[in-house]
């Protein structure tokens, strides 16, 4: 019998058209239907039944049924004659529960069958591609070409890069800046290092001393690094972003399925992906970003963010926290964002006024000092020594007339390695470099001196050496002048150049009124010339004592000593007055071989300390600068 004649027959013992007997019958037949031979067999065996089964009194079939149905659960005794009826209603209600549960239960077990019909056949079709694909392959004649070219070309070994050879391995190697680094160093020296902004020229060792340092401090038990903290570099000219943050290798970015290129298999189901940066990769050591001053503004405010946060948080349209396909790692960074807790050391040639203001308040600052020329030849020596090379003498000092980066000093000592190399047409032991070699290299690369100042030791009327400062390097600015009385009287003219600032052509007029107040001399007397050697665009106050005592010179026909550079501001009072940049200034005036610095008295705590080679001295009145300049 089938299910269509069981729900018929169903049909008739619910509507009553047969004898109860005859319901009870039926109702048997179909329960054996419904229930597998093995189910009923063992629940009459199960409840004692089968008696009652056998039995003539409708009443204990009917208790029989019923219990087999409902497993033990319903009637609890055998009905009595008048409950048969009742009895038989609740069998059929049991029975018609177990014919829908049955159904619903086959056309389940058809869904899943045909299901799993279709899963088999998908899964075949792919293994049967991925055989085809194994037996057919990727490659071809062109790609299995650039595979061999690439394996060629990755086998041939290159020497190493010369400049890394000659980089400084210890702080030792590091010249001239040894109270910068033991600076850098303490200030990570420390269970809560700081964040450190290096200033300083080029080519002075920031960068080598900011790694050296993090190898120096790792080795201290009290500080927050160990050996797996990293020194991640990048430059900062180099950290392009976008705005819509679809890429920021700094910080970090979320790759989108639909247009940002997430990974393929997270594309297919639309997840995004976040791809942390620098600042993640840093975490636990130390990020250094070279030329910190040339980042984006916008770049470097959410960098502040980060370094107040101490990590980098990640949104997307796409995230839904609540989607089980997405990957823990992804969830975690959505939710939790990425650690990024470092050490920024930024390192710039840029002047701190040049600086972010609210990056520089969370930073702790050190200063690299210029190199002199007694550092630029101890370079090029140690150089030389690495290189197994000997140096004619004077070939050393003579680099260092043509460059106050250590960096480029090394760059003209190879160059001139590699042409006596060539030279002599094959390597030797012991190889030196002469004059010759380094006089065709400079020729070569059109290298220009830094001309020494010569006869400092005589006097001259109308002419001084003032002092400037570009950056963190000084210079010396070389000052004339001349004085003639004017052809009519109060009808004189002063020039100046034309390239210098308004602040310095000011400096000339404050000149006047001092020169007026000492010697009594109107300069509307006299038409004077006040003349920059080498049309050097000046600005700012710092040259008005130089070209103060200048003019005096021409004007009281008194020579000045040419073995001085002079710097400050003069006052309508002849007060010489602070000015700025005296760290790099005596410094510059050191390189030019001047002999005595003259700086003002209120800028005495700036002189540097254990200088060699020149005097400093201080001075803060025209008439003081009078007495030294005039003796």
């Amino acid at each position: 019998m089938n299910s269509h004649d069981d729900q018929n027959l169903l049909q008739d013992v619910i509507s009553g058209n047969l004898s109860e007997e005859s319901q009870i019958d039926a109702l048997f037949e179909m329960t054996k239907n419904v229930l597998d031979k093995g189910a009923f067999k063992s629940r009459s065996i199960r409840f004692k039944l089968n008696k009652f089964i056998q039995s003539l009194n409708l009443c204990e079939r009917i208790f029989a049924l019923n219990t087999i149905l409902a497993e033990g659960k319903d009637l609890n005794s055998v009905p009595k004659q008048e409950e048969l009826k009742s009895a038989i209603d609740r069998t059929v209600k049991l029975l018609s529960n177990e014919i829908a549960k049955r159904y619903v239960q086959s056309k389940i077990e058809s869904q899943v069958e045909q299901s799993i019909m279709e899963k088999q056949e998908k899964y075949i079709d792919e293994v049967r591609l991925s055989v085809i694909n194994k037996q057919k392959g990727v490659e071809n004649k062109k790609t299995l070409s650039k595979l061999n070219n690439l394996i060629e070309l990755d086998s041939k070994v290159t020497s190493k890069n010369i400049m890394s050879f000659l980089r400084p391995k210890d702080f030792s190697q590091v010249v001239g800046q040894e109270r910068a680094i033991k600076s850098l160093i303490s200030k990570l020296s420390s269970p809560y290092p700081q964040h450190i902004i290096l200033y300083g020229p080029p080519g002075v060792g920031k960068t080598t001393a900011a790694r050296l340092a993090l190898d120096e401090v790792r080795k201290l038990s009290f500080t927050p690094f160990d050996e797996k903290s990293k020194f991640v570099e990048v430059d900062g000219t180099t950290l392009r972003w976008d705005p819509r943050e679809i890429t920021n290798p700094l910080l970090g970015s979320v790759h989108d399925p639909i247009y940002q290129g997430s990974k393929r298999d997270l594309a297919e189901v639309g997840i995004p992906e976040p791809k942390p940066g620098l600042v993640t990769e840093a975490h636990g050591g130390v990020l250094f970003i070279d030329e910190i001053g040339e980042l984006d503004s916008m770049l470097q405010n959410k960098l502040l963010k980060v370094l107040e946060d101490k990590r980098v948080e990640f949104s997307s349209s796409y995230y839904d926290p609540d989607d089980e396909m997405i990957p823990k790692y992804i969830k975690y960074l959505f939710d939790n964002g990425a650690p990024a807790d470092f050490v920024l050391i930024g390192a710039t040639t840029k002047s701190p006024s040049e600086i972010n203001p609210a990056l520089r308040s969370r930073c702790t600052e050190v200063y690299f000092e210029p190199l002199s020329s007694e550092d630029i030849v101890l370079i090029v020596e140690v150089a030389a020594r690495k290189l197994n090379v000997r140096l004619e003498e004077g070939v050393a000092q003579k680099i260092s007339n043509y460059t106050f980066e250590g960096r480029k000093a090394v760059n003209i000592l190879t160059d001139a390695y590699g042409y006596a190399l060539h030279c002599n047409n094959k390597l030797i032991d012991n190889l030196e470099i002469n004059m010759s070699h380094l006089d065709e290299i400079i020729s070569i690369g059109r290298y220009t001196p830094f001309e020494r100042l010569t006869d400092t030791n005589k006097s001259q009327i109308g002419h001084v050496y003032g002092l400037g400062v570009s950056g963190f390097l000084g210079s010396t600015i070389e000052i004339e002048a001349a004085a003639f009385p004017a052809k009519k009287k109060g009808a004189g003219i002063v020039r100046f150049n034309d390239t210098a600032g308004s602040m310095a052509k000011d400096s000339v007029f404050n000149a006047a009124s001092v020169i007026r107040n000492i010697t009594d001399k109107d300069i509307k007397d006299y038409d004077i010339h006040v003349n920059v050697i080498g049309g050097g665009k000046i600005d700012g106050p710092s040259a008005g004592a130089a070209i103060t005592i200048c003019i005096m010179s021409a004007l009281l026909n008194k020579p000045i000593r040419q073995d001085i550079a002079i710097t400050g501001e003069i006052s309508l009072q002849g007060k010489v007055k602070p000015v700025g940049g005296i760290f790099e200034k005596i410094y510059g005036a050191g390189r030019m071989g001047i002999k005595l610095v003259l700086v003002p008295k209120d800028n005495e705590k700036e002189i540097p300390l254990n200088i060699k080679n020149i005097d400093v001295k201080t001075i803060d009145s025209i008439e003081k600068l009078m007495d030294i300049a005039f003796n």
